[in-house]
């Protein structure tokens, strides 16, 4: 088996930091739009429990992304579904569409796991 793709390696690289710059950024944008509809649940009929749960993921994936940045494969598996989670909580109870978690969970996909993979062996 040819492992010349994984690297040798634990020294983080310039293709895995900007996947985390990356991720992070389209983080923020959802947790952005998550205190935009806290700061405006009473106009559109939003429960507060609602908003509280989605802010409690939103920190979760925070810390997801910490964890990955600090090689855990903890923040590999809990990341993408923290995004899943949060995406279908807005689709099923509020029947929006969340186009920065979806466009989080492909960069995570594509430019992420393009990053992580080679990794894999230091994660612990």
């Amino acid at each position: 088996m040819d492992n010349s793709y994984f690297d040798k390696s634990p020294k983080k690289t310039t293709s895995f930091y900007a996947a985390v710059i990356v991720l992070t950024l389209f983080l923020l944008f959802s947790f952005g739009i998550d205190l935009t509809e806290y700061d405006q649940h009473q106009e559109i009929n939003i429960p507060t429990w609602f908003s509280y749960i989605v802010l409690m993921i939103d920190i979760l994936m925070v810390l997801s992304m910490i964890a990955l940045f600090f090689y855990r494969k903890i923040g590999v598996y809990a990341y993408p579904l923290l995004i899943i989670i949060h995406l279908f909580l807005h689709e099923f109870y509020l029947s929006t569409l969340l186009y920065a978690d979806l466009f989080n969970l492909f960069v995570f996909i594509g430019l992420g796991l393009l990053a992580i993979i080679p990794k894999w062996k230091f994660f612990k």
